[in-house]
Formats: structure tokens, sequence, C-alpha cells
């Protein structure tokens, strides 16, 4: 008797280490299944940058599973309405997909397995797939996952990984199922284009030239270089962490372990939202903040128009490009929730909805660590925008690219406080005066957290 596996693409639309499809490739028919689930469309998380980017992502795939033999199968709707339909149609004996760490996905998987229990169909719920250990791998005594994160880093760094999986070489479609059409090319060729080809191009480019020198240059603001750019392909899991972790691991220099470090802070905050899901929406250590309610100043902020030129550089990059730099991340956070002292839940939707690399777990967790009512161990420190700038941007370079009305200031102290020229000149470069004294905002910040 033949059986057939159903491989569900989620988030990890590779073909390279995915023991997703691996283990469907047991089988000896197998149905790749993409679902475009309206949950997600209806969020609006589906739109603009970062739904052009998963359509690269696609098609990708589907060219990799042609090469193999299948072929990619795409449905629009609910994934546990769509995947339980298709079970019964070609008659699958088990369901693969991948664990994730959202309240979403819970529902989604707690659901798929409703569906597909009354039709005998196993359900494999593969993990470590996202990341590179599972979410709960490592964890303290007495506790269901890490707060902290050098000692959660200490344990990941010597905890033992799964072995990576061998990409498929040959696949075979359910005889009753008929390769769909593969896509029409895209007409335009995208700045960041998507998909597991790119990607391994863009990772394996990136480790031979840049890694090693990581450490020096990540946090450089105008360095085209010095990050790896790789997020999207993470977030969407063009790339595999793991795979990315063993290879960057084994060049055993400092750039590349601090890289490494950054892949397993990505394992943290997976593991804490896996932990708290609730943390995606409430407070993880809640600090009884009474957040301003200031609809002109959240607007500025989201436009890049706050008269504070690094805020809005940061702003206006993510704006651009549906992607922006970690230090400016970290600046822009900041100067919304303890600046503005405005929500951090109006940030993280933002970026949620702007960054290609929008991640749940890294947006939130990432949102409530700059806020302060995350897992940061000095959470009512503020970050001085201008201080950060001289320090990160200190030729103004990035200022210079991103806020081009101040593009012809040639000293970076007038760049980085334009204020100092006074109104008149800020009039006629046609830059917004500050909407905030910075230190009034933090004495204001601080007040509310004593």
């Amino acid at each position: 008797m033949s059986t057939t596996a159903i491989a569900v693409f989620t988030r990890d639309l590779r073909v390279h280490d995915n023991p997703v499809l691996a283990a469907a490739a047991r089988a000896d028919h197998v149905l790749p299944l993409f679902v475009h689930d309206e949950a997600v469309s209806a969020a609006g998380f589906a739109a603009g940058p970062r739904r052009r980017f998963l359509d690269d992502c696609l098609a990708d795939l589907d060219a990799r599973l042609r090469e193999r033999g299948a072929a990619l199968v795409r449905r629009d709707g609910d994934v546990a309405a769509e995947v339980a339909r298709l079970a019964h149609e070609v008659d699958a004996t088990s369901v693969h997909i991948a664990a994730d760490a959202s309240a979403f996905a819970a529902r989604r998987q707690r659901r798929l397995a409703e569906a597909l229990a009354s039709q005998r169909c196993e359900l494999t719920v593969h993990e470590a797939v996202h990341t590179v250990l599972p979410a709960g791998e490592v964890t303290p005594q007495g506790n269901d996952h890490f707060a902290v994160f050098t000692p959660y880093h200490r344990r990941w760094a010597s905890a033992a990984r799964r072995s990576i999986a061998t990409a498929p070489r040959h696949l075979r479609l359910p005889p009753t199922v008929s390769a769909p059409d593969a896509p029409a090319p895209a007409r335009t060729a995208a700045p960041m284009p998507g998909g597991e080809t790119e990607a391994r191009d863009r990772a394996h480019r990136w480790l031979d030239e840049d890694a090693d020198h990581y450490h020096s240059r990540h946090d450089d603001l105008p360095a085209e270089r010095g990050t790896s750019r790789l997020s999207a392909y993470l977030h969407f899991g063009c790339l595999s962490a793991l795979e990315l972790a063993t290879e960057a691991g084994a060049r055993h220099t400092e750039g590349a372990d601090a890289f490494v470090r950054q892949l397993a802070w990505r394992d943290f905050h997976f593991q804490v939202l896996a932990a708290r899901p609730a943390s995606a929406q409430a407070d993880y250590r809640p600090r009884a903040d009474a957040w301003r309610d200031d609809p002109q100043a959240l607007q500025a902020w989201q436009e890049g128009q706050t008269g504070i030129p690094i805020v809005d550089a940061g702003m206006r990059q993510l704006s651009s490009e549906g992607w922006m730099h970690n230090r400016a991340r970290l600046i822009t956070g900041s100067f919304l929730a303890k600046t503005l002292y405005l929500d951090w839940r109006a940030g993280a939707e933002h970026f949620q909805r702007h960054l290609v690399d929008g991640d749940i777990a890294n947006n939130q967790m990432n949102w409530q660590w700059v806020a302060g009512t995350g897992t940061d161990t000095r959470p009512n420190r503020v970050l001085n925008p201008v201080r950060q700038a001289e320090r990160y941007d200190s030729s103004g370079d990035y200022v210079r690219r991103w806020v081009p009305e101040l593009a012809d200031l040639d000293n970076p102290r007038d760049l980085h406080q334009p204020w100092r020229l006074g109104t008149d000149a800020l009039g006629k470069l046609g830059y917004p005066a500050p909407i905030v004294d910075l230190e009034a905002a933090r004495d204001r910040f601080q007040q509310h957290r004593r």
C-alpha cells in the first residue's frame, strides 16, 4: 500500500535543511502545499514589499520542487480547512508542519490536529525548523524558559543540535494531482528579491567576504555591509538558521562568533514567546506605565517628521525599503516608547506592517526590551538619539541619505542637531522643528517609571 504525505510550508520556504519536507519525502508520494492564510491577509501583514518578497519566495520554492519532480500547490483560505480538504482528496496518511511560537500558530496547530483526527491522518509537528534550537530545549531550573539572555546563551552555545536535514533529490506528486502551471516570472527586479536561491547566494557571499568583520561594523549605520541583511530570508525560512549558525560558527573568528550570538538572540526571543504567548501584546514585565495618547506625535514618528534627524532617517528607511538597520530600530523604538512615552504596541504594530522581516517573536520581544517592559536588565535606560547619532553615524552619511533636506549640511553636529541653526534656518531647509525637548522628555519618562 502506497503512502502519501502533505508537507505544509508556512515560513520554511526552502528545500535545504527542511525537516518538514525531508520527513514528508519518506512517503511514496508528497504534496508540497502553501496556503495563503486569509487571517494573515485580513490583518494587513501580507501587503506591499512583504507580499512581493513572499511571492518571490514561493516562485523560487516551486522551481526547486519542480527540479525534483514535484511542484508547489497553492490554496487560499483557512489553513486547517484547506489542509484537511486536500488530505481527504489525496487520501493522505500523514501531514507535516513546522512548530512556531505565536499564539496564532498554536491555534492553527490545534485546529489542524482536530480537522485531521477524523480522517485518521497523522499530524507531525517538527521543532527547530525556524530556529537553531527548539523553544524548550534549554531551560533553567524551576522555570520553563530563560528570562535573561546571558545564561540562556551559555546553555544555548553548548547544547546538542539536530542534524542538518538533507534536501530530497526526487519527489513524486500523488497520482491524482497535476502539477499547477509555473508562476510567471516577476516583471521587475526587486531591490531585495526573495527566495532560497537568492538567500543562499547572499549568505555564502556575506560569510566569505564580510562575516569576519561583523563585530566591528554591525552597529555602524552608514555601512552597507556591516550587517548581513539576511533577516527577511530567515523570517520566511529561505535560509535555515541552524545551517547558517553552523557555517558561521565553523569560521572561529570574532566577527562570525558575534553573528552567531545574534542568532542566539533570535532563539532567545522565540523561547520567551513560546512560553508566554500573551507577551505578543501584554507587558512581559508590567511597569504600571500610563502611556500618553498623542496621535499627532505618533503620526510624526511614523512618517519620519519628528525633527530628530537620526529618528526620521530610520523611519524613512523603513517606509522606503521595508527594512531598517538594527541600531536604528533601537533608536527609533526608544524614542517612541521612552522619549515620546507612547505605547510600545503602537510601534510594534507599525513595524510589523512595514518590515519585510516582520517576525512576531523578534519584533514584539525587541519592542518590549526597548520599552523596558521585557527582558532588558536595565529597563529604565533611555537612548539619547543625538548621542546615538554622533556615535553610530559620526560622518552623518546615514542621515544625509534618508533626510535629504539636511544633505547640504557639512558639519555633522549641525546635521544631528539642526535646531541649533534656529527656526528661520530650519524653515529654509524645509525640515521640522523637534516635536519634543529631549531632556524634558527623559525627565518625564523617569518620573513615570519612579
